[in-house]
């Protein structure tokens, strides 16, 4: 999957007027391992070049669940703060940061520390049980015809962030984060439901039932009560998850899709300041070095999905008006079926571009898929918002095309014609090295979608525990409570609002 380039940084210094001695010393090269990803290197090249010794890295949900279930131990019981003492935990709280600040050390330089709530199996063993139990259920599908349990795996993110934070420590590859067993001692709180099985895999009422005692069990934990869930990590990757509740939980850090204010989120629910998009999970095979050396990529554009979505996915029927019958362009109606993944993945594999435009969000799966398959995205949708941004630039390796360009006939076309067989090459090299950031796997690599996440989130902690201190401090007649929610005013411009 990835190239592991070794490279000297020095070789001799300066002889003049150095002793022999530190002439030798400073020969020495020092190897630098830069984790980047190219043709040459291949997904169990990487998977072995990053994993702990003797152990195999899954990068597929049922594999990785399979483990997961099979060597499931009983978790720590919750510590002995009571709950009607978020006080006594906040005073505990300041004291150790009092004491990392003032003793000499840096909080800055931490690891993120997160206490995983041990919540009842209810919530998170008996939903992933389920899941597992009926995964070749076949009857289990949307009206549509989608499998819904392909639905869960691509919106599996609370699972992959889960199973890596209550993994023995010995067994994890990620330094960034650790995890922590009592609440005074953790920067922010993970809580492990999982909302996108409840969602699809219970019945109406047992699924409300649910959302309403998750809710509950969780604002009563002291460390909600004490932040107001600012400090909280919420896992509500599918748009619809934990909808008739979640606004009781607005102030926690929610890890979503995309940002549709308005449409799947209440305006002030969600906003970037506060929350952290996290690609989708990959409907297709990745393919590895021997894959894109191998490709033949005679198609110029490729699109295989539904023509027909809501919201801003209203842009796909007009896509598909000005571009099926083009010479080199493939614009096919499908569904993820298992028939419907392979066209996908033949035809993407086949691709120099591949057509994202908006679904029902702004986001959707087919962005990743093309990224794992070596086909350049063309992105065709005005309000997307991206993961990771604060890290990648996806313009080295992914195209953006506005809606009303996309739609004049000849445009895009011509745009994607324009490009010389050098830039393209460049794009796809940029593709190759950034594939690593949307593989989830167990245990998780570093620079994957895991890592990241808690890179974007490390981003955020001096801005939560303002707002934490902030929102303890004003009085009940203050005005000036406020929210970091910002919206684009008619001039195109980003305005804060309160």
């Amino acid at each position: 999957m990835a190239t592991k380039h070794l490279t000297s940084a020095y070789a001799f210094v300066n002889r003049l007027g150095i002793p022999l001695f530190f002439i030798i010393v400073s020969s020495i090269p020092f190897c630098l391992i830069l984790y980047v990803f190219t043709p040459s290197f291949s997904l169990s090249d990487f998977a072995t070049a990053h994993a702990t010794p003797d152990l195999k890295v899954d990068y597929f949900l049922v594999a990785s669940l399979k483990k997961l279930l099979a060597n499931s131990v009983s978790e720590l019981p919750e510590d002995t703060i009571p709950d009607n003492m978020w006080e006594q935990l906040d005073d505990l709280v300041t004291d150790r940061e009092e004491q990392l600040n003032f003793g000499g050390g840096d909080w800055f330089l931490s690891p993120i520390r997160v206490y995983v709530y041990n919540m009842p199996s209810k919530f998170t063993y008996d939903l992933l049980w389920l899941y597992h139990n009926t995964y070749n259920d076949t009857r289990s599908r949307k009206s549509d015809g989608t499998p819904v349990h392909r639905i869960i795996e691509q919106h599996s993110i609370d699972y992959w962030l889960w199973a890596d934070l209550i993994a023995p420590e010995n067994e994890r590859t990620l330094k960034n984060v650790v995890r922590v067993y009592k609440k005074e001692e953790a920067d922010l709180f993970y809580i492990p439901f999982f909302t996108t099985i409840c969602r699809y895999l219970l019945k109406p009422h047992q699924r409300e039932t649910l959302y309403r005692e998750a809710l509950k069990w969780v604002t009563d934990q002291p460390s909600w009560k004490r932040s107001e869930g600012r400090d909280h990590i919420l896992p509500i990757h599918h748009p619809w998850s934990l909808q008739s509740v979640r606004k009781f939980m607005k102030h926690a850090i929610w890890l979503i899709p995309d940002i549709a204010d308005g449409f799947w989120y209440k305006p002030g629910e969600a906003y970037l300041e506060k929350d952290v998009i996290l690609p989708y999970v990959t409907n297709l095979d990745f393919c590895d070095s021997e894959c894109l050396s191998n490709a033949n990529r005679t198609i110029l554009l490729f699109f295989r999905g539904r023509l027909k979505r809501k919201a801003g996915g209203k842009i796909r029927g007009k896509l598909g008006s000005v571009l099926t019958g083009i010479d080199d362009v493939v614009i096919e109606a499908g569904t993820p079926e298992d028939e419907g993944r392979a066209a996908a993945q033949s035809g993407m594999r086949r691709s120099i571009f591949c057509l994202c435009p908006a679904g029902d969000t702004p986001s959707s799966a087919r962005l990743f898929d093309a990224i794992v398959s070596g086909c350049i995205p063309v992105i065709v949708s005005d309000e997307l918002e991206l993961p990771f941004e604060g890290i990648i630039d996806y313009r080295r390796f992914v195209l953006f095309v506005s809606s009303s360009d996309a739609t004049k006939p000849g445009r895009l076309i011509s745009y994607l014609k324009s490009f010389s067989p050098a830039e393209v090459k460049q794009k796809q090299t940029n593709l190759a090295k950034h594939a690593r950031h949307f593989l989830y796997s167990h245990p998780a690599q570093p620079m994957g979608p895991e890592d990241l996440a808690w890179r974007m989130i490390a981003g955020k902690m001096v801005n939560i525990k303002l707002h934490i201190r902030r929102s303890q401090r004003l009085v009940n007649e203050s005005k000036s409570l406020c929210t970091c929610d910002c919206r684009r005013n008619p001039n195109n411009t980003y305005v804060g609002s309160s």
